[in-house]
């Protein structure tokens, strides 16, 4: 039986993966996550206080959250039971809060780590609530999606939400100087071989030591370059789920980097979602959506050419077809920008709501019929072709409804010129008796 677990690797010294054998012992030894767990930070100030509260860990995969809520019940001397949502059913949770209850009574508190826990439902998550309540158990549940929207409100009143970062360059650089320590030898790299190596981790610690414990295992050879590296691994697809958080977020700084001017910027976020998989032409809708929103009348030209991109992909299809959403893109981060019409029309849409019963003045109304005519319908209208100027003056909004000034052009682009017109008008009308 002895030789069946040795051949299965289990012995007491069997290998172990590298990123197991790097998990930090204490929290000072985490990387990355300064901003919670430095002495004046708030994970930090809730163990020095010895007061420790339920919490809800949220970031992305392999930046230390398990590892976290395992330091944290270690410094405060609480039992450590973890559960995955995956895996994990009703059964399975009564039966880790019926031995919490247990312990309670012999005086030794639970910290129940939940991963994934936003792969729980409703019903599910509402079972917590009376045993984190009741402090039979220290709730740490961790999760790569946005709480706001995967778990419901009762829970995350009960909770704080920690966010934690994608490790940086510097983090992920510690852990190789880590790596290198323990397997007493350097990764045979050269400096522009770890930057790609660093590079394909993507923020994610344990893939990264994944990746070394690869280029550890190789034959003695000469240092790979940035070439060879990429060769060698394979790339991961991006952290991106087009139905999820993530799609949100890079949409957002899509929208915001154009809105900002920043041709570069938008190129980036365009790319990031077309290669992690994103419809094309959901990007297309969104450039007219901006056109409209964030350029206007600053630029017509926008609009119609984020239309004509939406009208080439379907054409052309990909590759081919992203080239337009491309030139779109760039076209309106660096076209004039304005919210004037955009901001005029909830303006207007307010004020409508508003003012919903008042008909039209009675000089504008047509009066097909004598008794129309009879009763004053279009009498005084004065057709402004006709005027000095091309232009009337007169009153077209409701009786008993003061004038009102939605449109407000900011005078970039076209809009320049529209602003002169509208101010020459409003001079002419203030002369009208």
């Amino acid at each position: 039986m002895s030789d069946l677990f040795k051949s299965a690797g289990l012995e007491k010294d069997a290998p172990r993966p590298l990123a197991d054998q790097l998990r930090p012992q204490a929290l000072d030894e985490v990387v990355g996550q300064d901003h919670l767990l430095d002495k004046d930070a708030p994970i930090g100030r809730m163990l020095a206080s010895g007061r420790l509260a339920s919490m809800i860990l949220w970031g992305p995969p392999g930046v230390g959250k398990t590892t976290i809520a395992r330091l944290i019940a270690g410094h405060a001397d609480m039992e450590f039971v973890q559960l995955s949502a995956v895996f994990s059913g009703v059964a399975d949770l009564r039966k880790a809060f019926e031995a919490a209850k247990a312990r309670r009574a012999t005086g030794r508190g639970t910290l129940l780590f939940v991963d994934e826990i936003h792969r729980f439902n409703r019903a599910q998550q509402d079972g917590f609530l009376p045993y984190v309540e009741e402090g039979v158990i220290t709730l740490i549940g961790a999760t790569t999606e946005n709480p706001s929207f995967e778990l419901n409100s009762a829970l995350l009143s009960r909770s704080q939400v920690f966010v934690l970062k994608s490790l940086s360059e510097l983090a992920l650089n510690e852990l190789l100087v880590r790596a290198e320590k323990i397997n007493e030898s350097q990764l045979p790299l050269t400096k522009d071989g770890r930057d790609t190596l660093i590079a394909f981790a993507d923020g994610d610690g344990r893939y990264l030591l994944n990746l070394a414990e690869e280029i550890f295992a190789l034959p003695d050879a000469e240092e790979l370059d940035a070439k060879a590296v990429a060769k060698l691994l394979q790339k991961r697809a991006p952290a991106y789920d087009k139905n999820r958080d993530e799609h949100y977020n890079i949409i957002s700084a899509l929208h915001k980097s154009i809105r900002g001017s920043d041709p570069d910027a938008a190129l980036y976020w365009l790319a990031r979602m077309l290669s992690g998989g994103e419809d094309p032409l959901y990007l297309a809708r969104r450039l007219i959506r901006m056109a409209s929103e964030d350029i206007g009348l600053a630029d017509p030209l926008a609009l119609m050419i984020a239309n004509e991109a939406m009208n080439t992909y379907r054409f052309l299809g990909s590759p081919e077809g992203e080239l337009a959403i491309a030139h779109a893109v760039v076209h309106m981060a660096t076209a004039p920008k304005s919210n004037a019409v955009y901001t005029a029309f909830k303006s207007a849409m307010q004020a409508a709501r508003e003012t919903g019963s008042l008909t039209p003045p009675i000089h504008i109304l047509n009066a097909p019929t004598k008794m129309m005519k009879d009763l004053g319908y279009g009498e005084g209208y004065a057709y402004d072709h006709d005027t000095e100027y091309g232009f009337s003056g007169q009153n077209y909004f409701p009786d008993g409804m003061e004038r009102q000034k939605f449109y407000d052009p900011k005078g970039e682009g076209r809009e320049k010129e529209i602003k002169a017109r509208l101010d020459r008008w409003a001079s002419l009308r203030a002369q009208k008796p």
